[in-house]
């Protein structure tokens, strides 16, 4: 699949073939619902899709690993990347998830300040342990979610230039999504992503968010950040019309599954700092395989 994928785009060099499998593996392995809603796109696209999500993820591994974290390692990958991206066009990096990013950005123009406000985000998980109010927060999710969508935008080929302001917004329903589902397994890192302005109005501490029963005053917290996140899909919505016919597909599968966070949450009855909740397969399937119908004639 990976190789007619790779034919497709036109990405023929061994070494090079090699880092975008490699970007994709990472993909296939740690995001379910993300590789599932790639597969949506067409061939020609899915290789750089899995090459923004391999650095992605690559990145957020050496400060999230819950067994050995190397946030050590996050500064000195991150700088070399960006001395890499800056480097002329015919060099490659000897990493090879940088060299399959950074063939992308090149491939579709995707702004560099976007890979620095990524990396920036990732290094304020070293230290930031909380956020005080959700304006910091945001700031935050700019590099951490916002910036994904900025990066995406040009591979899905919008129709309209407003298409980025939604993917923006998109992006952080994402990431509040998984914030709100992980809240106790972020703890264990030391972090709590949910404002503390919003703990503070809900009589919540961080001692309330351990493993265990989810105590009444966080099921209201859980609440009130559902419908905050809500909020910021309705807003988004908009932009997947904007996209290119063939990636909208893609995008409207990402969109349902990841609001679906959502539900799960509210089906466990906000039972959630014992164990991690998520999509059900035979739901993601109900979602996917319509949508895979409607990619193909599409592209069609």
């Amino acid at each position: 699949m990976s190789g007619r994928e790779l034919d497709a785009a036109g990405i023929s060099e061994p070494a090079l073939r090699s880092a975008y499998e490699q970007c994709r593996r990472l993909n296939a392995a740690h995001g379910r619902t993300y590789y599932l809603a790639t597969l949506l796109l067409p061939p020609a696209k899915r290789p750089y899709v899995h090459a923004l999500y391999g650095f992605a993820r690559y990145a957020d591994e050496l400060v999230d690993d819950l067994v050995a974290p190397d946030p050590d390692a996050l500064v000195r990958w991150g700088e070399q990347f960006l001395a890499d991206l800056d480097r002329t066009i015919g060099h490659q990096s000897a990493d090879p998830i940088s060299r399959a990013a950074i063939h992308t950005a090149r491939t579709w123009d995707i702004p560099r300040d976007s890979f620095e406000a990524f990396l920036a985000s990732m290094r304020m998980d070293i230290a930031v342990t909380g956020y005080a109010t959700y304006a910091e927060l945001q700031q935050y999710m700019y590099g951490s979610a916002a910036v994904i969508g900025v990066q995406m935008v040009p591979i899905l080929e919008p129709v309209d230039p407003s298409a980025m302001t939604y993917a923006r917004r998109l992006g952080e329903a994402f990431q509040l999504s998984n914030f709100i589902r992980d809240v106790a397994e972020d703890l264990r890192r030391g972090r709590v992503y949910l404002p503390q302005e919003d703990l503070d109005a809900f009589g919540v501490t961080r001692a309330d968010l351990r493993p265990g029963p989810t105590p009444a005053n966080v099921v209201d917290l859980l609440q009130f950040e559902i419908a905050r996140t809500r909020e910021l899909y309705a807003e988004a919505a908009p932009g997947i019309d904007l996209l290119h016919p063939s990636s909208r597909e893609c995008i409207r599968t990402a969109f349902v599954l990841y609001r679906g966070i959502l539900d799960a949450v509210e089906t466990a009855d906000y039972q959630i700092l014992g164990r991690r909740v998520g999509v059900p397969l035979p739901r993601r399937l109900q979602v996917a395989v319509p949508a895979l119908v409607r990619a193909r004639l599409a592209r069609a």
